[in-house]
């Protein structure tokens, strides 16, 4: 297999990969951006590769074809590929890199004889440093020939290659949306309230990330049911019943999470769903619209 790359798109997960990728004996042969400033600056990042600014026909040296540009902008990118390469993407391998999007986004491209595949790490990429990939989820689904290629490259970077088909890839997007994105907005609305009740900032997030770090670690080692904590999972109903009126003095919002959560917390990690739900039921409503005008800001 041919080992050499462009990728278009000069983000997080582009320069990561690309750097990634040339130190385990990839040939980065092109960085396209939208201004060549952007390529040039992914590939200094790199350390490989020639900037330049928009698709022209130097991407069609490389084999291998990264897209790695945001979601909605991936038919774009595929349309403006094949309208540069034409025929000459025969038998190319093209992949992007978005774990909502499957390969038919890459369709242009496939209409020209490429070979099209989706491949998503699940980790997340601050766009400052690079990630360890080692024993992380590559999820990948595409036409054979690109998916071999896809599955190579997980490999290399130290991940482990999933199939997936291309109708759960929203439903896969959305699991890692809830373990980080939102996550990370409950976090940050508990560290506000904790601000609010008078803690600073720094002690507030250490609380925090200390609770939720022992809990994960109880989850990995012990399972869902054993790891669950706080009043709901011990049935204190009164307790979750004062939170919620705590909560809904506070700010609405963060109410509607506070419930909508409970629920979903009974759902999937009480031994009796069914049970819980229908005590959560019984429990007197705080309206968010009754406490607008006396909420705090978060």
């Amino acid at each position: 297999m041919s080992k050499s790359l462009a990728i278009l798109g000069a983000g997080r997960v582009g320069r990561a990969l690309g750097r990634m990728l040339c130190e385990r004996g990839w040939r980065v042969l092109v960085v396209a951006s939208r201004s060549e400033a952007a390529a040039a600056k992914a590939a200094k990042f790199i350390r490989a590769g020639r900037p330049f600014a928009g698709i022209s026909h130097h991407v069609l040296a490389a084999r291998t074809i990264l897209v790695s540009v945001p979601d909605d902008a991936i038919p774009e990118v595929a349309a403006e590929l094949a309208r540069v390469g034409g025929q000459q993407l025969r038998g190319k391998i093209v992949l992007h890199a978005s774990g909502a999007c499957d390969a038919s986004a890459l369709q242009p491209a496939r209409a020209c004889g490429a070979f099209a595949a989706s491949m998503h790490p699940m980790q997340t990429f601050n766009g400052v440093s690079v990630p360890p990939l080692e024993g992380k989820i590559f999820a990948i689904e595409g036409d054979a020939p690109a998916v071999r290629v896809a599955r190579s490259i997980a490999r290399s970077l130290g991940g482990v290659p999933v199939n997936i088909t291309a109708e759960k890839k929203p439903l896969y997007h959305a699991a890692g949306a809830f373990a980080a994105g939102l996550v990370l907005a409950l976090e940050e609305a508990g560290v506000q309230m904790l601000r609010t009740s008078g803690l600073p900032q720094r002690e507030a997030l250490h609380a925090l990330l200390s609770l939720s770090r022992q809990v994960l670690d109880h989850y990995e080692q012990f399972g869902a049911h054993k790891a669950w904590t706080g009043p709901l999972s011990r049935g204190d109903y009164g307790v979750v019943a004062a939170n919620e009126e705590a909560i809904a003095h506070y700010h609405p919002e963060f109410l509607e999470a506070y419930v909508a959560v409970s629920r979903l917390s009974g759902h999937v990690l009480a031994n009796e769903p069914a049970a819980v739900l229908g005590r959560l039921e019984m429990l007197p409503r705080h309206s968010p619209l009754l406490y607008k005008s006396k909420g705090g800001s978060a």
